[in-house]
């Protein structure tokens, strides 16, 4: 049996992002060849439970996010020189420039997914571009593996640091809820993200304001200011229903099963969890037009670069049956063929 250390999340239960899921279902669907061991932030967790899913729970006094991210991997590294795990899983590169003197000490594999090229956000100040540029390069040398969720970022991984990579995404078959049934189908669009930039939230809101066609846009609204703007700007707006976060799965699934399309403005970031949920549902997606996403539909949804080309592509295609069928439909097939935690959890053992 093989130790797995993890590494770079807040921990399990999942309670925060697509990390956490992915940690979460790992150990969910591990093989009896696989003992996982899981470092988590005693800051996230008001109960401390020693164990989940079979797996070992480990506490570290500091936040998994933002600043501290970087000495919380640290630590957990610390940690590991003394556990002497088999193999060392790095979800993130945050902590990733304390590999080569980890490297020194200890014999454990490391594998690392590295994101969604995480510098590259608008979010992030100079420095702070600068620093995950760096740490992504040391975790790329430093790394026995790396992981790549997406193929336009192992592609890169293979350009700009000649490495070979393994791609592995994500699963999103978790939100189908087996409470919920029979829930008969509305007449509005859905939108579910982060409230950034870089998701386009603006893009989307702006087609929907032109037209009658109803949206439901759930996010983090009231977290910045760019969220409380748009917020502002759009409530007024009979067709367009701003909805602040929900992390109930039951209601989430009766959102997603009801909408008649799924509109994804992502534009970094690899291969976006909710979009392969959202894959699940049998519904047709209108995605932004990017590499990430046109990989992660195998280029079979619906496309968008502008707001004008949003409101073009949902009027013209709002009767065409034929056309939103096949595009339901394929993406209910790549997600049963690619997107489900057991099949990934699978290929992430295979690496160990």
């Amino acid at each position: 049996m093989k130790k797995v250390s993890i590494i770079g999340t807040v921990g399990i239960p999942a309670c925060y992002g697509g990390f956490e899921s992915l940690v979460e279902n790992l150990t969910k669907y591990s093989s009896d060849d696989v003992n996982y061991q899981v470092f988590c932030s005693s800051k996230s967790y008001s109960e401390k439970i020693p164990e989940y899913n079979s797996a070992e729970l480990v506490y570290l006094p500091l936040s998994a996010n933002g600043v501290q991210s970087v000495p919380y991997d640290i630590l957990s590294m610390i940690r590991c020189l003394s556990i002497r795990p088999d193999v060392v899983l790095l979800l993130g590169v945050s902590g990733c420039m304390f590999l080569p003197i980890y490297r020194l000490f200890s014999r454990s594999k490391v594998v690392t997914n590295i994101d969604g090229l995480e510098w590259k956000r608008d979010k992030w100040g100079k420095i702070a571009r600068k620093f995950l540029k760096l740490s992504e390069a040391i975790a790329v040398k430093y790394s026995d593996i790396i992981i790549a969720d997406n193929q336009a970022i192992g592609d890169y991984v293979s350009n700009e640091y000649g490495k070979e990579n393994v791609i592995i995404a994500y699963g999103g078959d978790h939100v189908i809820s087996e409470k919920v049934s029979d829930v008969d189908k509305s007449d509005y669009y859905l939108s579910l993200c982060r409230i950034e930039p870089e998701n386009n939230v603006s893009m989307i809101l702006e087609a929907f304001s032109q037209t009658d066609l109803k949206l439901k846009f759930v996010g983090n609204w009231d977290s910045s200011d760019f969220g409380r703007a748009l917020k502002s700007k759009y409530k007024s707006y009979s067709n367009i229903d701003i909805i602040d976060p929900i992390y109930d799965i039951d209601e989430l699934f009766v959102l997603r099963s009801q909408c008649v399309g799924y509109v994804h403005g992502h534009s970094a970031g690899g291969t976006n969890p909710s979009l392969v949920e959202a894959m699940h549902f049998t519904t047709p997606i209108y995605a932004f037009d990017c590499n990430f996403n046109r990989y992660s539909t195998e280029e079979k949804s619906f496309y968008f670069s502008t707001s004008r080309d949003l409101v073009k592509c949902l009027i013209e295609n709002a009767h065409n049956e034929e056309k939103l069928n096949f595009v339901a439909s394929s993406m209910k097939g790549i997600a049963d063929r690619r997107y489900t935690w057991e099949i990934i959890a699978k290929q992430y053992e295979r690496l160990y």
